[in-house]
Parts: structure tokens; C-alpha cells; sequence
């Protein structure tokens, strides 16, 4: 799926929008045991309630493709015979309605997932979409559909105790203490099948975690039996490991700064651009950037080589999940230098004298502690 065909789904969730007619659901304890069901109508429910309940879906198709939605793929074998795929298919054929259906699903869950709080929250949802027809300039025809796009969405929210206050009470109009529990955002959740070419797409499913860093793959074992892709966290070190053991002494700062500097453009480019397709780039495009700043041609191989072992042998790279884009940061065991990224060029090492420092220029605008101060100059 591309952004925008998360965007067009995310728009279903607005309250004015929503064609979600009933939410299903469990409240699970922290001794995984089932305390309460969800099974209400929305047309039922109080305006606030509904909206709340809309929020907390649409969050699971939020953040950053790649980063925090990720595509799962099942393999045909899995599609043409696999319980795993039954079950979803009979959850979203069911349109949910089926009890003894959510129920195996609800178990799958919590016979998989562990989460730090003292309880979670499962919703489940089903909605049919028209998908109207774009015409050649992408503008959406309302009164125009040729697909029908049927799909559930799921999300797993903590439940968080709130820690007790004074609040105001209209009815007795008198100030009592109140606290209890309360759904948090989701953690984790999934969109099935994709979305794919506005269109459904029976081999994926596109999988939401909050934490960029956790994909919770006790809970992608039990409901999908597929292998994620290595999380942002993962892909990062990995990176950062494939760079500093196969340059070694290569790996200079200059070459490390010539690296994010690239893929920092590559990544603003993408942004201004507007395509709605994932930002990657090829092993080859790291490789070229390293032999452009001087890097030897065997360790470039190396590296390149250590890449495709580590990531696959043609693996697209996510530029924003291999380096922080807004941050540009060098430390020592002592001291910690943190400089905008556009202005890293203004920060180079040099040795003085038989040591090794780290330069910034610094002629006006100098502050210690919010305190305007001026840095002699011996030679005047």
C-alpha cells in the first residue's frame, strides 16, 4: 500500500464519513482472562463514545509506511490452504457476526500478546467500501464504482490506570475524586487484506505497531505464521554495523557525515515530491556515496556484500529508518555535540599537535549558559 491509499482509508474513520455500523471487542485482564465483550451499534452509542471509539481505529493506520505500518505477506500455499488465512477470511466474510469466529481470534490473541499494562483492549471492525472511481486526473468520481472493497480492522489498546484527581461533578455541583481505568492508543493493529491499487489484496495484510522499535512478533507468529520485516531499530543497527565493520578505518567522520547528508536529501526530496510510494534506495546508491567520498573499492564490495547478507539480496532500504534525519549528533565519552543537520558541514576533525579534535567554527552569537560571551583572539 502507498500513502495514499492509507489516507483514502484513513477518511472512512471521520465520524461524518464512517459507514462502521457495529464495533466488536474484549477487555482482557492482565491474567488473560476475558473480564467484559464489546458488541454494540454505533447508531446507538452517544456521539462522544462513537467518535472516541473511530479515533482509536484510525491511529492504527497512522505513522510512517515502512516504519509503522508494514506489509505482512502471506505465501500462496498460506492463501490457498492455511488456518491462519482461514480465520481472517471468515472473520471478514462473517462481517464479523459470526461469535464462535471472533472468539478463536480473540483467543489467538491473548494467548500470544504480553504487554506491560494491566490489561488491553481488543477492537474489530468490518466495513464495505464503494471505492469510487478516479478519473484521469485523479479527481475521485462520487457517483462511479466498479469494486467493493470488504475489510476489517483491528487494534489493541492498553488500559492505563489513571491516577486520581478532584473533578467537578455538573449534577451535584460539587467537586469529588475521580480515577479509573482508560484506553490508551493502540499498540499494535491490522488492516486485512491490503489495500493495494485501491483494490483488495487476499496475500497482505498491513500490519500497524506504535513503537517503531517493536513489532511484536509473538503476536505476527500466532494471527499471520509469516516473517516481518527487521523492525526501524533493527534496520538501524544493522546498518550502523554493516558501516563501522567493514571500513574500519575508513569510517571517518567525513564519510559517515557524506552518508547522512545523502540520504537526508533523499529523504526531503521525497517529502517535497508528494509520492505517495515508500522512500528506498539500493545497496549499489550507498555503495557509489562511499566510493565518492574516498572510500576504498574493497571495502566498499565489503560493505555492500554485508548489506545484502544482512537485509537480502535485493533489499530496498528505508532511508528513514536508517538514520534520524532531523538530528545530527557526535559524542564522546565526555561530551555530547548535537548540530542541526543542514549545518553538520561546519563540524570537521582535525588533529592538532598529535591529538584528535573535534572543530566548530564559532565567531559571533557565542552563549555558556544563556550567558553572551566572546572568545579572545591572540592574534589581534
Amino acid at each position: 500500500m502507498n500513502q495514499k491509499e492509507v489516507s483514502e482509508l484513513r477518511r472512512r474513520f471521520r465520524p461524518d464519513k464512517s459507514a462502521v455500523s457495529r464495533i466488536y471487542g474484549c477487555y482482557v485482564n492482565s491474567s488473560r482472562e476475558i473480564v467484559s465483550y464489546l458488541d454494540e451499534s454505533l447508531g446507538s452509542m452517544p456521539q462522544d463514545e462513537v467518535e472516541k471509539y473511530l479515533s482509536l481505529l484510525k491511529k492504527s493506520l497512522s505513522g510512517t509506511l515502512g516504519r509503522n505500518l508494514i506489509d505482512l505477506v502471506f505465501s500462496t500455499q498460506q492463501v490457498a490452504d492455511s488456518e491462519e488465512h482461514r480465520l481472517l477470511m471468515s472473520l471478514r466474510d462473517s462481517k464479523l457476526k459470526d461469535h464462535g469466529t471472533r472468539e478463536r481470534f480473540y483467543r489467538k490473541v491473548i494467548d500470544s500478546l504480553e504487554l506491560e499494562e494491566s490489561g488491553y483492549l481488543i477492537l474489530l471492525v468490518h466495513d464495505d467500501y464503494d471505492v469510487p472511481r478516479r478519473a484521469k486526473d485523479d479527481t475521485v468520481m462520487r457517483d462511479a464504482s466498479d469494486e467493493v472493497f470488504s475489510y476489517l480492522l483491528c487494534c489493541v489498546c492498553p488500559i492505563k490506570e489513571r491516577k486520581a484527581e478532584l473533578g467537578f461533578f455538573p449534577g451535584d455541583n460539587e467537586f469529588h475524586t475521580c480515577g479509573g481505568q482508560v484506553v490508551s492508543a493502540p499498540e499494535l493493529g491490522f488492516l486485512f487484506p491490503a489495500f493495494d491499487d485501491r483494490a483488495a489484496n487476499l496475500y497482505n495484510a498491513l500490519f500497524y505497531t506504535r513503537k517503531a522499535g517493536e513489532i511484536h512478533q509473538e503476536f505476527i507468529d500466532a494471527i499471520f505464521h509469516v516473517e516481518p520485516p527487521m523492525s526501524a531499530a533493527e534496520q538501524r543497527e544493522t546498518f550502523q554495523s554493516a558501516l563501522c565493520g567493514t571500513l574500519e578505518g575508513a569510517c571517518s567522520m567525513e564519510v559517515v557525515q557524506s552518508v547522512h547528508d545523502y540520504l537526508r536529501q533523499r529523504i526531503q526530496e521525497h517529502k517535497e515530491s508528494r509520492d505517495p510510494e515508500p522512500l528506498t534506495l539500493s545497496v549499489r546508491e550507498v555503495g557509489d556515496v562511499l566510493t565518492g567520498s574516498g572510500v576504498p573499492e574493497e571495502k566498499v564490495e565489503a560493505f555492500q556484500d554485508q548489506c545484502r547478507r544482512q537485509y537480502g539480496q535485493d533489499a530496498a532500504l528505508n532511508p528513514r529508518n536508517i538514520i534520524e534525519a532531523g538530528k545530527f549528533q557526535i559524542t564522546t565519552p565526555e561530551v555530547k555535540i548535537t548540530v542541526p543537520p543542514e549545518y553538520s558541514y561546519m563540524v570537521e576533525a582535525r588533529i592538532i599537535d598529535g591529538r584528535r579534535f573535534i572543530l566548530i567554527p564559532a565567531d559571533d552569537g557565542v552563549e555558556v549558559n544563556g550567558i553572551a560571551v566572546t572568545i579572545p583572539n591572540p592574534q589581534e
